[in-house]
């Protein structure tokens, strides 16, 4: 029965956040701003899985892929950490270096330091997981304009879901916004992307 409950709540939380997402980002099939650039990517200040103080500007001159997702999260986020890892994997050695794998969590209460520093290497040592305040969370989500909202608990007030938007999201080495994957996007099709990318800019 649990697990009829999980199958449904985690179709609930697909559904919802997708359609979220695309009110959230989507306008006329483009991401929009009055200047012509995407309305994506921006400042924040974060905590990493070892305690120390991250911002965006540790990763300037390097790409980053981030996702923004949460540790009990039971399938739907470890799918897009594996496959942004099995893209990485995809990448020649001299591309792969330049890129840096990053979760941002939207579950800062349960997410604490310590519980990112024993699920990020479940999936890759290079990943970087960010944690901090609810509000470091949500500036960091409101400038990648992620949507995210805590589900109502269970019986067990720890015991909860958090529906949020979905997508990998490519940024430049200058912090800009490149593109973004979806939960369709494979390993493959990401790494081209990653990789075409890389070598325009080069």
């Amino acid at each position: 029965m649990r697990r009829l409950v999980l199958f449904f709540g985690v179709a609930t939380v697909v559904v919802i956040a997708a359609a979220a997402a695309v009110l959230w980002i989507w306008d006329g099939g483009r991401m929009q701003s009055s200047a012509g650039e995407a309305l994506v990517g921006g400042p924040f200040a974060l905590t990493d899985q070892h305690g120390q103080p991250v911002t965006e500007q540790d990763f300037a001159g390097r790409y980053m892929l981030i996702y923004f997702g949460y540790t009990y999260c039971p399938d739907v986020c470890p799918m897009s950490l594996t496959n942004m890892v099995a893209a990485l994997d995809r990448l020649p050695p001299e591309q792969v270096g330049q890129v840096v794998p990053i979760l941002i969590t939207i579950d800062p209460e349960r997410d604490t330091v310590e519980q990112l520093a024993s699920y990020a290497p479940l999936f890759d040592p290079r990943l970087v997981a960010l944690t901090g305040s609810e509000d470091e969370v949500r500036a960091a989500a409101k400038a990648y304009r992620v949507y995210y909202h805590k589900a109502e608990a269970g019986a067990d007030t720890e015991d909860y879901l958090v529906d949020h938007s979905t997508f990998v999201y490519l940024m430049g080495p200058d912090g800009k916004y490149l593109t973004h994957f979806g939960l369709n996007a494979s390993p493959e099709e990401m790494a081209e992307t990653i990789g075409n990318e890389i070598a325009a800019s080069s």
